[in-house]
């Protein structure tokens, strides 16, 4: 198949003025912070016999910890539990068990689902996302959210200043006017702060918890660029009409109130005013088997989310497939990457054909030598704009989140990830990432070498930028 690249042009200046802010604003407010050395993770951590589990009671015992483990996994073929333990010592946070997890592909699927938890929400509805554009779509779900606010459920909105830097204020004064309370994450203009001024650092978090009994999390931000879906699993290319690609998780269970602390403890960072009293914390009951670990990393944290994956590469027996919409991999993720391959593991990576961000993109296209020179397969995904960030490893091990394999994520974002596993939704995951392969293309060696000077020119140029991308 013939190799295509294209730029993703719907909406160039709003995007265009983001990566100009974000680019500006790093380079005058910070110095270059580093991640830490994670080299030899694997080997130097002191982890558990087995991990912390808990459930909607408590922390189980290590006689109902082995019971349940030994249950879940017994047929798995990599040992899980020990990742599990060494992820928990490098993390410092415990499995939780008893919940459903639901895959949500694209913008329809995802926007119906929260859109069905929203229409049934009593008590409080909490959205944390790092665009919410003024279009078709940002309306019909600021419509949404102002007549369940008018109905008596009290809405509370995070949005980063600079993801929706191109929506007007206007926009967020109406549903203020109607009760909901809002937050802008780390303003821009310093007249508008309340703590100290952090221009780069971005939440780049998407969070919605319902009532406390449902949460979704993922890489779906509220914009038109989700109104259509991206073909995934459709027999057929004749729709002009192509959303981006994405995936979002709806999960119930215990590990929704880690989502909801993760929501909390940023409202209360910022140091805004206190929520209104709601029932944040409802009795949460076991409605599912899945045991998955709530990741939430920002600039001042510990890096779990980079540690969890560094972790779950070099721990890798027989498969790393990882989907990345923004990947500037740091040296020390493409050293795991290339150790695994070099050891006989599957490393196959999609990545977009179709892109939002000529810069990000070529900056990724710069790393494409090295990574084909070490036995890693690299994909790039048509048709529609990539913007998924997940990963499933041997699959048991799987991930959904916000967090971009890059720099800027691991190092200066608010993020979130959702870890799962088990070998049942690691084959969803699994199945989701060879449907996406076929509308991918293979970059070869051999065809690589031959792109022309002009690109290798744009690649040089947008890897000298990759730290601040």
């Amino acid at each position: 198949m013939q190799r295509t690249t294209q730029t993703y042009l719907a909406s160039p200046y709003v995007h265009a003025i983001r990566m100009l802010s974000i680019i500006i604003l790093s380079a005058i407010a910070s110095a270059c912070a580093s991640l830490p050395e994670v080299r030899y993770l694997n080997s130097t951590l002191s982890a558990p016999a087995s991990p912390t589990v808990t459930n909607a009671q408590g922390t189980l015992s290590s006689k109902k910890t082995s019971a349940l483990l030994t249950k879940r996994w017994r047929n798995s073929h990599t040992n899980i539990v020990a990742l599990a333990a060494l992820e928990e010592a490098a993390t410092g946070s415990p499995l939780i068990a008893g919940n459903k997890v639901t895959l949500l592909y694209d913008g329809p699927q995802t926007m119906a689902a929260m859109t069905e938890a929203i229409n049934a929400a009593k008590d409080h509805i909490n959205l944390e996302t790092y665009i919410f554009d003024q279009d078709e779509l940002g309306i019909r779900f600021a419509d949404l959210l102002i007549a369940k606010q008018n109905a008596g459920v009290q809405v509370n909105i995070i949005y980063d200043s600079v993801g929706t830097i191109g929506t007007p204020q206007a926009f967020f004064d109406r549903m203020q006017s109607a009760g909901i309370h809002l937050l802008a994450f780390n303003p821009v203009n310093p007249v508008k702060l309340i703590g100290p001024w952090e221009p780069n650092n971005r939440d780049h978090r998407k969070i919605l918890i319902v009532d406390g009994m449902v949460a979704f999390t993922g890489g779906v931000n509220i914009s038109a660029a989700y109104a259509n879906s991206s073909l995934f699993r459709s027999k057929t290319r004749r729709d002009t009409n192509v959303g981006w690609r994405d995936t979002h998780i709806k999960i119930e269970g215990p590990a929704v109130a880690a989502l909801q602390w993760v929501f909390i403890n940023n409202w209360i960072s910022q140091k805004a005013p206190e929520l209104t009293d709601s029932d944040f914390f409802p009795p949460l009951h076991e409605v599912g088997d899945k045991l998955v670990r709530v990741l939430a990393s920002a600039p001042d944290s510990h890096h779990e989310i980079y540690k969890a994956y560094i972790l779950a590469i070099q721990e890798a027996k027989q498969s790393i497939h990882i989907t990345s919409a923004y990947f500037v991999p740091d040296a020390q993720i493409l050293r795991a990457l290339s150790d695994a391959s070099q050891r006989g593991v599957d490393v196959k990576i999609i990545l977009p054909g179709v892109t939002d961000s000529g810069l990000v993109f070529h900056a990724a296209q710069s790393f494409y030598s090295e990574m084909l020179a070490n036995g890693i397969k690299i994909y790039q995904l048509q048709i529609a704009v990539l913007h998924a960030k997940t990963a499933v490893i041997d699959q048991a091990w799987a991930t959904v989140g916000s967090t971009n394999i890059d720099t800027r994520s691991f190092l200066h974002n608010n993020e979130i990830n959702v870890v799962v596993f088990g070998e049942d939704f690691g084959k969803a995951m699994e199945a989701s990432f060879i449907e996406d392969l076929r509308y991918s293309i293979e970059i070869t060696p051999q065809e690589w070498e031959k792109r022309p000077v002009s690109d290798k020119l744009k690649e040089w140029a947008a890897r000298s930028l990759a730290y601040w991308l």
